[in-house]
């Protein structure tokens, strides 16, 4: 019912948990591969994607995975800063409702990346979760936990990014009433891509018909960083 502090400048953002002049100033994604949501140098797909597809069909993100995003997110995975959630589904449903219609299409089911119940316990919730079940919300698309992590590898921030797809291979089982469906992973950053793979290959073996990322934020790869 107060009016607050903006989450970055400590100025007055009204009801917002960032301000007008800060949420301008953040580092959103224009025109990005609608496959893997990096950049692209105009034709529909990057030449990454035509020569290895990724096992997913389509990505959506709002943000480069670059300041001051990364302090947000950062904050909300591993400072216990909840609500920025809000901020966090919010600003991937407005990228959402620009796309959606022309090369997004909505899913049948929303399902949140896991974590490791060692993990979840430790951090005592799951970020991506969060922000799923406010876009589920938001689109009046249910949300399931089709997903089981069923292997624990070190996180994937603390890896090289050449050593990130072998860590998360043949992690994650899925389970469900899947079969013949549209299925959005939901997670806070894509780094490698690595993660979601896993996920994606995961669900289509258990009969989805259709797999789609959606992040908040997407990291650009070393030499175009």
């Amino acid at each position: 019912m107060l009016p607050q502090a903006c989450t970055l400048c400590a100025g007055a953002a009204g009801n917002a948990l960032v301000c007008t002049p800060c949420e301008r100033s953040l580092p959103r994604l224009c025109e990005p591969c609608p496959k893997c949501a990096l950049p692209r140098a105009g034709s529909d797909r990057c030449g990454a994607c035509l020569v290895h597809p990724s096992p997913f069909d389509q990505a959506c993100a709002a943000f480069e995975y670059a300041f001051p995003v990364d302090r947000l997110l950062h904050r909300l995975k591993y400072g216990g800063a909840i609500v920025l959630a809000d901020w966090a589904a919010a600003a991937w449903l407005q990228t959402f409702a620009h796309r959606v219609g022309s090369e997004l299409a909505a899913p049948d089911v929303i399902v949140p990346i896991p974590l490791a119940p060692a993990r979840q316990r430790e951090r005592g919730y799951n970020q991506a979760q969060e922000i799923a079940r406010r876009i589920a919300g938001e689109l009046a698309i249910p949300m399931a936990m089709h997903l089981e992590r069923v292997r624990d590898a070190p996180a994937q921030a603390v890896l090289p990014w050449t050593d990130r797809t072998t860590n998360v291979r043949d992690a994650f089982r899925a389970s469900g009433p899947i079969e013949g469906r549209m299925c959005a992973i939901v997670d806070d950053v894509m780094t490698t891509g690595a993660t979601a793979g896993d996920a994606a290959r995961a669900l289509r073996q258990a009969g989805a018909a259709s797999v789609v990322v959606w992040v908040v934020a997407r990291t650009l790869p070393p030499d175009t960083a």
